[in-house]
């Protein structure tokens, strides 16, 4: 907890906030993939039009800035993420998607399963207060919305589409995620919040032969098989214990026929690590495994690897969360935290990372707080609580939007001081 001396910035601004809950109801009955959310930023845009700002649409996509100037001072920058997922939603409220999109072959079912529209629109909650309020705050405030987060492309291909010369520097950032967690606790932590992540294709070419006569033959389904297995060792035996990483084996994909040994394989593997250190130990260990492993096989072509998917590792700076802490400490009371840093992966701290500034990401729960309660007492948190990425998935509106708001805004004028 605070000191009671801390000082808190202004947070009673006044506002019309009465737009948000239908706002958001939208956005959730009408999600979008990443790369195509297309009504999703027209709707975001519409919105921003109400305010003061200076909007630019279609950077990386459907990628979004809004740059509030106010006179002198610090500039700083928040982001938004409003993709959404293949997921069917199971909630059963009156706002529930029932949108499908194409996928692959065919289409899927498509859900805000993550909390994006909530991120989204507790963003503008704060541009509605910062815009109402101007003459509480000083500097330059840039709310930045950010599409294809899940498939981890949207801030590169934003600051790839020239994101330098659409906003100034900031000179620092902030992003958050609301998680399973009761509703409205702002839970923080310096350092490591979220993990770095890779997806890696592996492409084993052997020889095909019929199934009668496996001698023919260079089976890379064997040599696939015993690749899993030994990828399993890595983490078990040559990662220190007090560190952590992850090897998912998500594909394994060999022939199509049953009597035919095939010519390929195909792994495609999930990583996951909380240090930059532990991820190259960890990616030179897979490698050398496989190789290893193809030899042993008799496998005659190199196996090619294909990285994909990153997200770098969130890793708060501790200047910035010793500067906001505290003001969340004293502004929330009970309900700022702690976090335990979560394994799902982030590509916020792209954008900060390029611009070269510090920033702090922190969580937000969403669960409605007597479900919450009751399954912490019961011990059934795992077994009942809907988490992101779950077709049941649906957070609490009002107290976390509130929370989720106020967090942003008191982390945000920490900044931007008073005139």
């Amino acid at each position: 907890m605070a000191e009671n001396n801390i000082s808190l910035p202004p947070t009673d601004f006044d506002c019309d906030l009465s737009w948000q809950e239908e706002f958001y109801h939208y956005l959730h009955a009408n999600p979008e993939l990443s790369g195509h959310e297309a009504e999703t930023a027209a709707a975001i845009a519409a919105k921003l039009a109400d305010f003061d700002c200076e909007v630019t649409t279609g950077i990386g996509g459907h990628g979004i800035t809004a740059i509030f100037h106010n006179g002198p001072g610090s500039c700083v920058l928040m982001r938004a993420d409003f993709d959404a997922l293949p997921v069917k939603e199971t909630t059963g409220v009156f706002y529930a998607s029932e949108k499908e999109m194409p996928w692959h072959d065919g289409t899927t079912p498509v859900m805000h399963a993550c909390g994006h529209d909530l991120h989204v629109t507790a963003l503008l909650g704060v541009c509605a207060k910062l815009d109402g309020n101007r003459d509480k705050w000083a500097g330059t405030f840039i709310a930045l919305f950010q599409p294809s987060e899940e498939n981890g492309l949207g801030a590169l291909s934003m600051i790839n589409d020239g994101l330098d010369q659409i906003i100034p520097t900031p000179d620092v950032c902030f992003g958050q995620h609301i998680i399973a967690g009761h509703a409205g606790t702002v839970m923080s932590l310096p350092g490591a919040i979220l993990a770095a992540c890779d997806s890696i294709e592996i492409t084993i070419t052997g020889k095909s032969a019929h199934g009668s006569m496996p001698h023919t033959s260079i089976d890379p389904t064997f040599a696939a098989a015993m690749i899993v297995v030994r990828l399993q060792g890595i983490v078990g035996r040559e990662i220190p214990p007090e560190e952590f990483a992850v090897v998912s084996v998500g594909t394994l994909e060999s022939g199509r026929s049953n009597n035919t040994i095939p010519h390929e394989a195909r792994l495609v593997l999930n990583c996951r690590t909380y240090s930059d250190e532990i991820k190259h130990q960890l990616y030179s260990a897979i490698e050398r495994v496989v190789r290893a492993e193809c030899a042993a096989s008799g496998i005659q072509e190199e196996p090619t690897f294909r990285y994909f998917g990153t997200g770098p590792v969130t890793d708060n700076s501790t200047e910035v969360f010793a500067k906001v802490r505290p003001l969340f400490d004293a502004h929330f009371g009970a309900q700022s935290a702690t976090a335990t840093p979560w394994s799902a992966s982030e590509d916020f701290s792209h954008i900060p990372r390029f611009f070269g500034c510090p920033y702090l990401f922190w969580f937000v729960g969403a669960t409605p707080a007597e479900q919450w309660d009751a399954a912490e007492a019961s011990g059934t948190i795992a077994e009942t609580i809907p988490v992101n990425h779950m077709g049941n998935f649906l957070p609490d509106f009002s107290p976390t939007v509130k929370a989720a708001q106020e967090a942003g805004l008191i982390a945000v004028l920490a900044y931007l001081s008073g005139p």
